[in-house]
């Protein structure tokens, strides 16, 4: 079976979106600066394995609020 070049590359981009997507969302809970995880992630996963072990250590890390929560509740 053949693949085309093109084909890996949009799948490789559209993988980069949606990764980036996912780890900006999740970078809003779990870190300060959202932005900056999202373009991490979306960067890193240009080799999709990298990808997605950066939004496991994303689902890993605990909630930046929690700490303040636990503290005032």
């Amino acid at each position: 079976m053949n693949f085309d070049a093109t084909i890996l590359g949009q799948f490789i981009i559209v993988f980069a979106l949606i990764v980036g997507t996912l780890s900006y969302y999740l970078g809003r809970r779990k870190t300060q600066t959202p932005i900056i995880a999202g373009l991490i992630g979306a960067a890193l996963s240009i080799i999709p394995p990298f990808g997605l072990v950066y939004l496991i250590v994303l689902v890993l890390k605990k909630d930046v609020n929690s700490v303040t929560a636990s503290v005032n509740g």
